[in-house]
């Protein structure tokens, strides 16, 4: 029986790197998944990633530059506090009408 080796986790800032290996240094990306011992599909969603986010659009991965990391936390961070303003809305309606 062959033993299934653990899946291998890549911080943001590798993910960058590699993508700015084969961007900005011009390296294959065969190459550069060889001598990093990277599967090719990964990379290439890496490299998509990217290009969303250079887009300006965010991409269906977790962000690669510090800029949509940001805006990712701000748009969660946003979206809670819609939910609590929600939230005290109908609080203060349900109290509003028990006062009454």
């Amino acid at each position: 029986m062959t033993e299934k080796k653990p899946r291998r986790v890549f911080d943001a800032a590798f993910k960058l790197q590699v993508v700015k290996m084969v961007r900005e240094q011009g390296l294959n990306i065969g190459q550069v998944c060889k001598d990093l011992k990277l599967v090719d599909s990964a990379v290439r969603r890496w490299l998509t990633q990217f290009d969303e986010e250079i887009a300006g659009r965010s991409g269906i991965g977790k962000p690669l530059t510090a800029e949509h990391q940001r805006i990712r936390q701000l748009e969660a961070e946003n979206r809670q506090l819609k939910s609590d303003n929600e939230l005290l809305k109908k609080a203060s309606a349900f109290f509003a009408r028990e006062m009454t």
